[in-house]
């Protein structure tokens, strides 16, 4: 059997492994788990208390994600677009993971390893347990695999290649200290959606999914809506009251608090349900329960300003994905396997070194 086939088994056998934990934590919560899985859910925990943005729903939404990823035909499908060459000297790479969202660089764990180079993944303090777990639950499937895995808390100096992920600020750092590897640098982006009236409320319902799911703190959620001149915004605040929970999350609450506070001293015109704040801004980058929207005429002019902006957007989504190459609603926090973060593909990336 070659490596690659071993890897997809493992990365398979890996998503049955989370997917049996989660239907656990569904069937008889966290109190009553088989002992085989108290090394993942001691990461949970651990990750809850270390970072409050990471809530049971939010940690069990990624694993599903994941899951999903981890097909075995996906797998396959997947690695055969590549020349993967059975590597007996792999290449270190360096990954300098984020911690916005839960275990938001498995993608490139993932890639890494299915290239058949090293990882060295530099942990996020703000997610620091949860993919060494998985990276554990992997080497007891597959325990060859243990050679190609390293975590490491230091200053990265012996590496060969660097994908480093982060915002604008952060990427000139990354750009001054590896600009002379091979790599890819990540800065901020923002996915939007486009709405041309059609929309029923079911579907703005699935729209609320990618707007406030992870309480929008990642690069997939929707910031910016596009909307058609005349559209009625009292039917986007009602459909949204699905996540009204959040005004109990004391972290968005206070940043939800802070921003109303800002508007209304400032005088700035807004709609507010009491727990997200929608502001007219063509800026694609919004605060923390602030949701900005902009009225577009034509489509387009609406497509030349996409255009002029397309290093700022990660998606684009619409209703049942009529804009060109837009994904449908309710999806962006479900990516295949092949849907690289910024449109750079990691996986030629990675074969290429």
């Amino acid at each position: 059997m070659q490596l690659s086939d071993q890897r997809i088994q493992a990365f398979s056998s890996l998503g049955i492994f989370i997917k049996d934990y989660l239907n656990a934590v569904r069937n008889k919560g966290f109190e009553g788990l088989d002992y085989r899985f108290d090394h993942i859910d001691r990461a949970v925990q651990k990750a809850k208390a270390t970072n409050l943005w990471f809530t049971d729903e939010s940690i069990q939404l990624a694993l599903a994600a994941i899951v999903s990823m981890l097909d075995e035909k996906q797998l396959k499908d997947w690695t055969d677009i590549y020349r993967i060459k059975e590597n007996s000297e792999p290449k270190i790479v360096g990954v300098i993971l984020a911690g916005n969202i839960p275990i938001v660089g498995f993608h490139d764990f993932l890639c890494v390893i299915m290239s058949g180079n090293l990882f060295l993944g530099k942990l996020s303090s703000d997610d620091a347990y949860l993919l060494p777990a998985l990276a554990d639950e992997l080497i007891l499937i597959e325990p060859g695999l243990k050679q190609y895995i390293r975590f490491t808390k230091a200053l990265m100096k012996k590496f060969d290649a660097i994908i480093a992920t982060g915002s604008d600020n952060t990427s000139r750092y990354f750009e001054y200290y590896f600009g002379r590897y091979p790599n890819i640098i990540r800065k901020n982006r923002n996915s939007i959606a486009i709405l041309n009236g059609s929309e029923n409320e079911e579907d703005i319902l699935l729209l609320a999914q990618d707007i406030f799911t992870y309480f929008g703190l990642g690069c997939r959620n929707v910031s910016q809506l596009f909307l058609p001149l005349g559209f009625e915004l009292p039917f986007l605040m009602k459909s949204f009251d699905g996540w009204s929970s959040y005004m109990h999350h004391h972290k968005y609450f206070n940043n939800y608090e802070y921003n109303k506070a800002v508007f209304l001293v400032n005088r700035i015109p807004h709609f507010d349900n009491g727990f997200a704040i929608l502001k007219e801004d063509i800026g694609f980058s919004s605060p923390i329960s602030v949701v900005h929207y902009h009225f577009y005429e034509e489509y387009e002019s609406l497509s030349n300003l996409l255009i002029l902006n397309r290093e700022k957007i990660q998606a684009v989504v619409s209703k049942d994905a009529w804009w060109p190459e837009s994904i449908a609603f309710g999806k962006t926090q479900h990516p295949n396997v092949i849907d690289y973060a910024d449109g750079i593909d990691t996986m030629a990336f990675l074969t290429s070194l």
